[in-house]
């Protein structure tokens, strides 16, 4: 294609585009932070202006700041929202427009993986989802005919002058490439590529660079530029440090890491830093956990460090870089790698791991502002060990050169999260029995299957035991369920707050008794009786009575000293609240609990109500309720007061 002038104007970019493509635009987009928001908008409001023309989008993980709320929630996430997005937010008009089902006729999206939870009311979104993995969607766009991609690009700076500044898919690495290649093996013409310049984004070199001229169109929009878009880190509560220090001791020094995102990710990362770091005080919460490896020789501080190969670059990996543990270089040479493995190596084969070598790869990045900071500012050595790669490469053995890839992925763990999982070993991790989709199924079947097929590789799926529902707790582990995510045949490591079970190659009864033994002790005898009911457990098994021990009590009793003297902080990998805030997510945490049903909503009240204690000044005046107006405000005044008072530490 002859390439279109560059613009400022994103009119004119629209312009381009529909000129040089007259009839349905079918538009690839980036998933997460790739996606260039006021392109798309532009885009979108063109064709819901113009029946007679058509749009079909293709993407993932639109992501949508919070909405406020009413009420309490209202109150502390307006001022936050406008703080950590900004007022001038570029939010995505079609993600309005599907949470309204009120998408135009001539426009539809169609998603791979959804923002979690977010479109579980939404015909449109759930019509459209296609449940794909995530290395088999360039294919399906290729299928789709995707005659239009645009991404959010980063341009490079510091040019020497009389040189062309390159532009970098920064964030973004993980299907552009591969959806070229499948459209041009489809046999179907090379789509028009649009880029949209922010100077927000940080600028990533090596394999994420690319010419100018790599893209048809280039448009760089006129300031102000809105903030990039920073999720929120969550507080770590006891059940998730307890799923990631156990997750921890899996880990082998000199293997490979994979993680999702998420507060069990966050405090696998603590767990990994503190082993590194702080070794004492990381053993003594596996004591405190009760963990066969408290004492284990192979649970030392990290000699040769982990390579990180993960479809998602995320904050964990920031702290594991930060911290050190992240650090066994690997190199896309296949003869120096296998010299590498066998000890044969000389000194100029390690002094070019040295100098060449990467120790973090990823698809996509995506976490706060601070982790963009982060990126931004990277000393130049650290900035050349991190690699921008295609998903086929990260996700999976055959992304073009099964050997290499064999030899660098040694002793891998690739860490995920499931909503459910079932006695005999299937997971639930992105939709319900009904069939709406909560999130996608993403890169774990990947990561999964790939486990299964390195011969040293284990596939560790961690989940809550229990989960609350209308203020009552249900088993998150079960006997069976309507949908699953990665079957039974593919069950290897299991992970609760209560520990491990190791599923890979068991028969379905050994299986049965390894996912009771992590299970909450409400619930282990119903499950054992379900199992004994079908055939699956012999008759006269009895649960072991450390099995009673797995209560929430137990555990918080268990990690109290930990909490007081800081080796498990609230916010492990840093916060976006401020301190204030800290507190009012935990009391707003506390009276979500205790208002979860009528009658506890009742009594939260009436205790509310009749309770003089005193206020928090700080955190009634940020809340707006330092002189509640009405009688709505003045019960949101006195229920915040009673949560602050119940959560005061």
């Amino acid at each position: 294609m002859v390439q279109l002038p560059p613009t400022e104007s994103l009119d004119a970019a629209v312009d381009a585009v529909l000129a040089r493509v007259p009839g349905p635009l079918h538009i690839g987009a980036p998933l997460g932070l790739g996606k260039p928001h006021r392109l798309l908008n532009s885009l979108y409001a063109r064709i819901a202006g113009e029946p007679s023309r058509s749009m079909h989008l293709y993407t993932a993980l639109s992501l949508d700041p919070p909405s406020a709320g009413k009420g309490l929630e209202a109150r502390f996430l307006g001022p936050f929202v406008a703080r950590h997005f900004g007022v001038d937010f570029p939010r995505l008009a079609y993600v309005q427009a599907l949470r309204r089902d009120a998408l135009p006729p001539n426009i539809a999206v169609e998603e791979f993986y959804l923002q979690s939870g977010a479109m579980l009311s939404s015909t449109q979104a759930q019509r459209h989802y296609a449940s794909l993995n995530y290395t088999h969607v360039a294919r399906a766009l290729a299928d789709r005919g995707v005659n239009v991609i645009v991404q959010k690009v980063a341009r490079e700076p510091d040019v020497a002058p009389g040189r062309t500044a390159r532009l970098s898919l920064s964030c973004n690495t993980d299907l552009t490439f591969d959806a070229l290649d499948a459209l041009a093996a489809a046999g179907r013409p090379r789509p028009l590529l649009v880029a949209e310049v922010d100077p927000e984004l940080p600028w990533i070199g090596g394999g994420a660079a690319v010419d100018a001229d790599f893209f048809d169109l280039v448009v760089s929009p006129t300031g102000p530029h809105p903030k990039l878009f920073g999720l929120p880190r969550q507080p770590v509560n006891d059940v998730d440090y307890a799923i990631g220090f156990h997750a921890s001791t899996l880990v082998r020094d000199g293997g490979t890491l994979q993680i999702g995102i998420g507060a069990l990710a966050d405090a696998l990362c603590h767990a990994l830093a503190l082993r590194h770091i702080e070794n004492d005080a990381y053993r003594r919460v596996l004591h405190a956990l009760r963990s066969p490896a408290a004492d284990s020789p192979g649970l030392g501080p990290f000699v040769e460090g982990l390579y990180g190969c993960s479809e998602m670059i995320n904050e964990g990996f920031r702290r594991l870089v930060q911290a050190g543990v992240i650090r066994r270089k690997v190199v896309d040479d296949v003869a120096l790698m296998q010299r590498l493995v066998d000890g044969s190596a000389d000194a100029d084969d390690r002094a070019r791991l040295a100098r060449e070598g990467e120790f973090l790869h990823g698809a996509f990045y995506l976490g706060s502002p601070e982790f963009y900071g982060w990126l931004r500012d990277l000393a130049p050595d650290v900035r050349a060990a991190i690699g921008m790669k295609r998903v086929g490469e990260v996700n999976e053995l055959y992304g073009g050169n099964e050997a290499l890839e064999r030899l660098q992925r040694r002793h891998a763990r690739f860490f995920n999260t499931c909503m459910m999982a079932t006695a005999l070993g299937a997971a639930v991790s992105d939709a319900l029995d009904d069939g709406r989709v909560v999130s996608g199924v993403g890169g774990q079947y990947n990561f999964v299957a790939m486990a299964h097929a390195l011969p040293d590789a284990r596939s560790v799926l961690m989940l809550r035991s229990t989960r609350e529902s209308g203020g009552t707790a249900r088993s998150n582990i079960v006997w069976s369920y309507g949908h699953t995510t990665i079957p039974r045949h593919l069950r290897d490591v299991y992970l609760t707050e209560y520990g491990i079970a190791d599923v890979h190659g068991r028969s379905d009864e050994d299986c049965v008794v390894a996912m009771a033994s992590v299970a909450d002790a409400r619930f282990q005898a119903a499950l054992l009786e379900r199992a004994r009911a079908n055939g699956k457990l012999r008759d006269g098994f009895a649960a072991p009575a450390e099995w009673s021990s797995n209560t929430p009590d137990a555990l918080a009793s268990a990690l109290a000293p930990l909490r007081a003297d800081g080796t498990l902080p609230d916010y492990p990998l840093g916060s976006d609240f401020t301190a204030v805030e800290q507190r009012l997510v935990n009391a707003l945490g506390w009276l979500k609990a205790r208002t979860a049903t009528r009658g506890g909503k009742l009594r939260t009240v009436l205790k509310a109500l009749a309770d003089g204690g005193p206020f928090d000044p700080e955190a009634t005046a940020r809340m707006d309720l330092a002189a509640p107006r009405g009688l709505a405000a003045r019960l949101e005044a006195r229920l915040l007061a009673l949560a602050l008072r119940a959560t005061a530490r």
